[in-house]
């Protein structure tokens, strides 16, 4: 639930780790992708992240069920799966060619307007939440920083 207090400091210190990943992440596919393709390294970093996953699936639930599962769940739903593969395409691509700092705050302007309209709306089953000026502020704000941040 949007809002709730437990277990919000986890979420939040979580979403600091992640940003922190991702930024990595662009640096470290930026040259994996130059060594042995794009493609290679989109084919590399998804067979990795597959078999990780089924780990975790394996030791969190004792079970792979959750595959099953899936199937039977509206098709719109799985295709998180092909936007995590584009984004982790994206990243590996436009990082040796803009930069990792312009890469990435490209993403996230997109991403915080994409998730503006995803929560004022509630889009994909999502909790309706208002859409006020300090965050229309930052999120103008953070786009004009990554259009900045292509300028040498």
């Amino acid at each position: 639930m949007v809002g709730d207090v437990s277990g919000s400091g986890i979420a939040v210190g979580l979403s600091v780790l992640a940003g922190l990943a991702g930024a990595v992440q662009v640096a470290l596919m930026s040259q994996l992708g130059d060594r042995i393709s794009i493609a290679g390294a989109l084919a590399f970093a998804t067979l990795f992240t597959a078999l990780a996953s089924f780990v975790i699936l394996v030791v969190a639930r004792r079970s792979v069920s959750a595959y099953v599962d899936a199937f039977h769940q509206p098709w719109w739903i799985l295709m998180g799966g092909l936007l995590g593969l584009l984004i982790v395409f994206t990243i590996t691509f436009a990082g040796p060619r803009i930069g990792t700092a312009p890469t990435l705050g490209i993403l996230i302007a997109g991403q915080l307007v994409m998730g503006a309209a995803i929560d004022r709306w509630g889009l994909f089953g999502s909790e309706r939440v208002a859409l006020h000026w300090p965050r229309l502020t930052g999120i103008v704000l953070l786009a004009i920083g990554s259009g900045l941040s292509l300028k040498n």
